[in-house]
């Protein structure tokens, strides 16, 4: 029972600072603080959200996902964004439990569920995340023991390095840019905390669902094999894969 009593709160403190990430989607690409203002506002008619209509997921459940004032619709990413922070929260409890590791690969993961939704909307990477975050995944891996700082920094030169090549044959072939320096430098910030290994893996998982993701946007809605597919996401999805199972299937695999 007390063991469920400490998932159930883990999962409530991850939907709460899913509700932060939706803060941090909504105003970073926007160039707006994510503190000031401390309190959300409509997007529609920009009145103030109080704290019972901001609790995570339920307010927007009671509220039938609409705006108490103006009735306009609430996008249904938000309840999704705390639901998916909090279920991550309770994952990375069950496989690092509360520790400084658990944290830094909570704090990791947080940040890409952030960078997954402002690419998808925005088909940027904000440099705000990814910048920072290689020097501090850098510092990470020493408290890291699935990770080395000599595999962090191998991770790296190989994640950045493998898409730079990738970017300069594909331009150097077409004549235009195939892939954005986003991804470059989200891949190499990703290589700091999964090592070598982990952006090996990343790639080909990433590779792999954008591919299938890619083919059914042709066959569903007449795409052709032209069009831009922001590859944020997908490196998000190998990344946190490799994370949660990336030891067990490469043992698998292995062996």
């Amino acid at each position: 029972m007390f063991d469920l009593w400490i998932v159930g709160i883990i999962f409530i403190l991850g939907l709460c600072i899913g509700s932060f990430l939706n803060v941090c989607i909504y105003r970073l690409p926007a160039s707006k603080s994510i503190v000031d203002p401390p309190r959300s506002i409509c997007p529609n008619c920009n009145s103030p959200i109080p704290f019972y209509d901001n609790i995570p997921v339920l307010s927007y459940l009671c509220l039938k996902g609409r705006c108490r004032y103006c009735h306009s619709r609430i996008s249904f990413r938000y309840p999704l964004v705390e639901f998916i922070t909090g279920i991550a929260a309770v994952n990375v409890f069950f496989t690092s439990g509360v520790t400084l590791e658990g944290l830094i690969y909570f704090v990791f993961i947080s940040s890409l569920i952030v960078i997954t939704f402002i690419d998808i909307d925005h088909k940027i990477i904000p440099d705000i995340i990814t910048l920072p975050g290689i020097p501090l995944g850098l510092a990470a891996s020493f408290a890291l023991p699935a990770v080395t700082f000599k595999a962090s920094l191998l991770g790296l030169l190989i994640g950045g390095g493998s898409l730079l090549c990738v970017a300069w044959v594909y331009t150097l072939i077409t004549g235009k840019d195939g892939m954005g320096g986003g991804d470059i430098k989200l891949l190499g910030m990703m290589g700091t905390i999964v090592g070598w290994k982990g952006v090996i893996f990343t790639i080909f998982v990433s590779s792999m669902v954008g591919t299938c993701v890619g083919m059914i946007m042709i066959l569903v809605k007449g795409k052709n094999m032209k069009f831009a597919i922001p590859f944020g996401p997908f490196l998000s999805v190998g990344a946190i894969s490799y994370i949660f199972f990336g030891e067990k299937i490469l043992h698998w695999y292995l062996n």
